[in-house]
C-alpha cells in the first residue's frame, strides 16, 4: 500500500506523523511522509519530501501572537500556505498514493483525493473539525455552550474562503474530478480516550486512537541527567512558544517553583523561556530541550504551555501539569485537564507570577492519584497500530 502522509506546522505537528510513517513502513507499507524545513523531528530511514516552509524558523522570527499573524498574512501566512496547498498537490501527484493522510492545514486534500480518486484520511491532531456538543472546538472557547458547542466547528471549515483562488489552482493542478471535495474516508485523532473522552456524537468513522508516541526514551545530556539524579524539580518548558518577554517568565517561574521547595530544570524551546542572570543558582539548570519520556517521570510536577504533544507525555509519565496556556488549543487542554480533576487551573499567560505558580505547585499533589490511574489506563494503548488498522482497513 502506497500511503502518502502531510503535515504542516512545529515540532508537535510534524511528530506524531513520523511516528505513524514508521509504524507503516515496519508493516511493509510504501510510506512517504512530507513535512516542514527543519522540524528538529528524527526522520532518518524514512522516505520524505520537503513542504517548502520552516514553520520553526517563522516562529523564531515573529514568534507565535495573533497580532503578528495579522500583521504578516500578506507578507508571510499566504505565500507560505499557499506553498503548502500546492507543494502538497505536487507530491500527490508525483507518488500516486493509495491513500492521502493529512494534517488540517492541507486543506487541498479533500480536492487532491477528489482529482486522484483515492481516499484521505484526516489527522486531527487536536479536536477542531468533527462537531460535537460536548466540548466547543479547540482554539475558539474554553466555557461549555451545551448544544452550541457544535456552532463553533465551524471557525475551521471557514478557513478555507481565505485561500480560494490557492485552492481553485491546485483543483486545476490535479484534474480529473478535481473540483470535488469527496468526505474523508476516515478521521484518526492522536488522543488519548484517558485525557478526551470520546463523545456519543462522534460518528464511527472517527477513531480516538491514543497518542503516537515514539517507543524508545531520547538521550538525556549528562548535565540534565546529573541535576535530576538528585530528586526534587519541577521541570518547566514553553516548546516553540515565543512570545512576551521570555526573561520576565523565567524570572515568574524560577520564582514560583522555589517558592514551592523545588528546583527548576528549565527548557527555553524556540524562546519561550531565557534565564536572567540574577536569579542563576545550583537549583536551576537550563537546557535548550529535554527528552520528555526519560525527564517528565521523575518531576514533582511540568510547568508547560498545554500543547497536546506536551499533556500527553506528561500525564503518560504520571507528571502533574500546571499549563499557562499561550494560544490556539492550548487553553482548551488545561480547562480540560482541570475538569477532569488531572490539574489545577491553568494560569493565564498574561497572569503568571511567581505566587501564583507557587500557589498552583502546592495544589500538585491533590491530583496526583488521577493522573496516575490516567498514565495506567495509556499505558496500554498502542496508538500507532491502531491507527495503521484503520488506514490498511480502507484498501481491503
Amino acid at each position: 500500500m502506497r500511503m502518502l502522509l502531510v503535515t504542516a506546522g512545529s515540532r508537535g505537528d510534524v511528530e506524531p506523523f513520523a511516528v505513524l510513517a514508521r509504524q507503516a513502513q515496519a508493516a511493509g507499507h510504501a510510506v512517504r511522509l512530507m513535512l516542514p524545513d527543519n522540524s528538529g523531528v528524527d526522520v532518518a530511514g524514512l522516505a520524505t519530501v520537503s513542504l517548502g516552509v520552516d514553520y520553526s524558523g517563522l516562529i523564531q522570527q515573529q514568534g507565535v501572537s495573533l497580532a503578528a499573524v495579522l500583521r504578516s498574512y500578506r507578507s508571510v501566512v499566504r505565500p507560505a500556505m499557499r506553498q503548502v496547498l500546492i507543494g502538497s498537490a505536487r507530491a500527490a501527484l508525483d507518488v500516486v498514493p493509495d491513500v492521502l493522510v493529512a494534517h488540517p492545514k492541507i486543506l487541498s486534500a479533500p480536492l487532491i483525493a477528489g482529482g486522484l480518486g483515492i481516499p484521505f484520511v484526516w489527522v486531527e491532531l487536536v479536536p477542531v473539525m468533527t462537531p460535537t456538543a460536548a466540548f466547543p472546538a479547540a482554539g475558539t472557547i474554553t466555557r461549555n455552550l451545551g448544544p452550541f458547542n457544535r456552532l463553533t466547528y465551524q471557525v475551521a471549515a471557514g478557513g478555507a474562503a481565505m485561500f480560494r483562488q490557492d485552492l481553485s489552482d491546485v483543483a486545476r493542478m490535479v484534474g480529473g474530478q478535481g473540483s470535488a471535495r469527496p468526505p474523508a474516508s476516515a478521521t484518526l485523532m492522536p488522543i488519548s480516550p484517558a485525557i478526551l473522552p470520546r463523545p456519543a456524537d462522534w460518528p464511527p468513522s472517527v477513531h480516538l486512537t491514543g497518542p503516537w508516541r515514539a517507543a524508545a526514551a531520547g538521550v538525556m545530556p549528562d548535565e540534565v541527567s546529573g541535576f535530576i539524579s538528585e530528586g526534587g524539580f519541577v521541570y518547566a518548558g514553553f516548546g516553540s512558544m515565543a512570545a512576551g518577554d521570555p526573561v520576565a517568565r523565567a524570572r515568574e517561574v524560577i520564582g514560583g517553583i522555589r517558592a514551592a521547595g523545588s528546583r527548576a530544570l528549565l527548557a527555553t524551546g524556540l524562546g519561550g523561556l531565557a534565564l536572567p542572570p540574577d536569579v542563576a543558582g545550583a537549583d536551576v539548570l537550563v537546557t535548550t530541550s529535554v527528552p520528555h519520556d526519560a525527564v517528565l517521570p521523575r518531576a514533582e510536577a511540568a510547568v508547560h504551555h498545554g500543547g497536546i504533544g506536551t499533556v500527553q507525555a506528561a500525564t503518560a509519565a504520571g507528571t502533574v501539569s500546571v499549563v499557562v496556556p499561550f494560544i490556539a488549543d492550548q487553553p482548551f487542554w488545561g480547562a480540560r485537564l482541570h475538569a477532569d480533576g488531572l490539574g489545577p487551573a491553568p494560569i493565564r499567560r498574561r497572569a503568571l507570577t511567581s505566587p501564583r505558580l507557587a500557589d498552583a505547585l502546592g495544589q500538585v499533589g491533590q491530583y496526583r492519584p488521577a493522573v496516575r490511574e490516567a498514565a495506567r489506563a495509556m499505558a496500554a494503548e498502542d496508538g500507532p497500530a491502531a491507527a495503521l488498522a484503520v488506514l490498511e482497513g480502507l484498501h481491503r
